[in-house]
Order: structure tokens, then sequence, then C-alpha cells
């Protein structure tokens, strides 16, 4: 006796099924057969009977889960690419049994799982923001001094328009570099510009603005300044911020195509207080052994911390405080250097002064 179930067929003997109608493909053809899977005696083997398809005998054992839906179950054959069996609802009991169960896919982030997972997450971010703070410093260092002089020098000659020279105040620059046991392989510029700021530039190249010149009240404040910047140039702080910033594409992108965006890019860069600190110290010990007064660059960075808090200011100091972060310790630092027993003298003369001063004619210019 024969009885319809769903879309396929159950051969009964007795209240007992037997065999059911399946989906098949061999893997030798693209046709779908519908053959009936019967089992064998002992319920380990089947063949599959009628529709033209290959008997078998198959193993139960052998079949391969390949997926389920609430629609159907299929089946693969070990050995057998290609061979496929799909039952379109599910299987009879006695053939249920027989057939290898779907493993069930784990949460990869099981709770044994999650703190390891985070743990790697953790490292791995660690080891990030440590190449991120090393590796700017360290590529600095590698990047040949001749590669930085010249893109020094290109920088430099887009402000070259406004740069200021007159015998007398090159003379007292020089005066000025000597104290503070400027190298050879320094160059200083003043520039014509109102900004109260200074700047130094990948090679050496050192830039005051003649906005800074005019707000100082004595040489003094312009020596801290200058022998900051030279800290700058010894610990390669503005070739570390553009790798920072443009990362090697300002060395393997062409340098030249894009000066003008790294030189506005070196006069806001914001030093961290690292950089600062350590520029600060290279600045104290020169002016030690200068003996010019740590005093009026104290001075000097307390009165732009009260003028960068008045909204008159604000478009002066900008470029100075974005460049270089002001805060107290700083002031402390300079101050505390500063030793009662030793005779300071100023930086230059009344007459080198007025002549550093009156280099870009009096008061800068737009």
């Amino acid at each position: 006796m024969t009885s319809t179930l769903g879309r396929y067929w159950v051969a009964t003997k007795g209240d007992r099924p037997v065999d059911t109608r399946v989906w098949h493909y061999d893997g030798r053809s693209q046709q779908r057969r519908m053959p009936t899977l019967v089992p064998s005696a002992d319920e380990t083997r089947f063949t599959l009977e009628g529709d033209g398809a290959a008997p078998g005998p198959y193993a139960f054992a052998d079949l391969q889960p390949e997926g389920h839906s609430h629609h159907e179950r299929a089946f693969g054959l070990k050995g057998r690419p290609g061979w496929r069996i799909t039952f379109l609802e599910f299987p009879p009991a006695e053939i249920a049994v027989r057939l290898p169960k779907l493993r069930r896919e784990r949460p990869w982030l099981s709770r044994a799982r999650l703190g390891w997972v985070a743990a790697v997450l953790a490292v791995f971010a660690l080891f990030v923001l440590g190449l991120t703070l090393k590796l700017p410093p360290l590529l600095a260092r590698l990047i040949p001094q001749a590669t930085q002089q010249r893109m020094g020098r290109l920088v430099v000659a887009n402000l070259g328009a406004y740069a200021c020279s007159t015998p007398q105040g090159e003379a007292a620059l020089k005066v000025l570099a000597a104290r503070l046991r400027q190298g050879d392989d320094v160059t200083i510029r003043v520039v014509h510009a109102p900004m109260i700021n200074a700047a130094a530039f990948p090679g050496g190249e050192v830039v005051l603005f003649d906005g800074l010149v005019q707000s100082a009240e004595s040489p003094d404040e312009i020596a801290g300044v200058l022998a900051h910047e030279l800290g700058h140039v010894a610990h390669r702080d503005g070739m570390e911020a553009l790798i920072r910033d443009y990362g090697l594409d300002l060395l393997f992108g062409g340098f030249e195509r894009n000066v003008s965006g790294y030189s506005s890019a070196l006069l806001h860069a914001r030093h961290s207080y690292k950089a600062e600190a350590g520029a600060d110290g290279y600045a104290i010990g020169r002016l030690q052994f200068a003996k010019i007064s740590p005093l009026p660059t104290a001075a000097l960075l307390a009165r732009l911390a009260r003028q960068d808090e008045s909204p008159e200011n604000a478009g002066k100091l900008l470029t100075y405080v974005s460049a270089h972060p002001l805060s107290q310790s700083r002031e402390r630092a300079y101050r505390a250097s500063a030793d009662p027993a030793v005779r300071y003298t100023p930086a230059l003369d009344a007459a080198q002064w007025q002549a550093l001063r009156g280099m870009c004619g009096g008061a800068p210019g737009a």
C-alpha cells in the first residue's frame, strides 16, 4: 500500500515507513531526479530506486550535511562532489535517526573567548598607539640631513618675498647666534609679518617673525625664543611634525608640489608638551652657557598667556599659541633655572637691539 505525504511518497509495510522520495543530483549531470530512498534491512545503508538514478547502495554514515531550512534538509556524499539528496519535508523517524546531525554554529565570541579576544585587541591597540608615537621620531632621524636642508630651503623660499635684511640687523643676529652657540648648519631669518611667532623648519632653518621682535621688551626675550627654536632644530621636531601629519607622502609624493601646504602645517603644528619641554630644556642650557638671564623668557611666556585671554590679541597670538602650548610649568622651568650667583649680561647691547628691531623698517606690515 502506498500513501502520498506532501511532495514525497512513503511506502509502508504494515504501519512502518520504509522508503521516501527525495530530490537527487548525481554530480555528473545537471538533471534533477526524484528517486525513492529505500533503507536496507539493517538500516545502515540505502538505495535510490527509480527515475534513472544510480541505485547505490550508499551508507548513511557517508552522508554530509549541507544545510537545512524549515522547508528542506540536504546532504552530500563523501568522495562524490556534486552528489546531493534533498528531503523536502522532515524525513520519517526511521530515516531521520540514521542521518548525520547538522553541526550547530557556535558563537565565536563565547564567554570563554571574549576575554581572550579583548586582551588581544587591547595589546594590538597598545601596539598601534606605540607605533604612532614612536614612528615619526624614528623616521625623522632616518631622513638624510641633505634632504631636510633642501626641504627647509624650499619652505623659507616660499616666504622669501617677506624676508628682512639690513647690514646692522644681520650683524646683530650673528652676535646673538654666536652667544647661543649656533652652528654653521643653522640659518636665522627675520620675516616681515605681524604674527607673534617663531618657527623652526627642517634642515636648520629658523624664522623670527617681526611681530614677535616688535612685541618683545628686551633682546633677552628674543634670545630665549631663539634658543627654544634651536632646540626644535636639534631634536628635529619640525620634521617629526610633518611626518605625523602627512606621512611618507611628503617624501614620495614630491615635496615641491605642496610647499605652501607644508609651510602652513609647520607654522600651525602643535608640538607636544614633551617636545616643548625638550626644547625649553635645550634653551635653558644655551642661556646658561651664554650667561643670558632666563627670567625675561619666563616673563614673556607669562605675558603671552595673559594676552591670549584677551579677544583683541587672539589674531596675533593664535599662531604662536597653536604651535607652542603655553603652560605655567614652562614658565616655572625658566624661572627656576635662574641662578642668583651668576652675573647675567644682556643678549645684545642697545644699538644691536635697535638694529634688530629695525630690520623690517619698524612696525611690521600686514
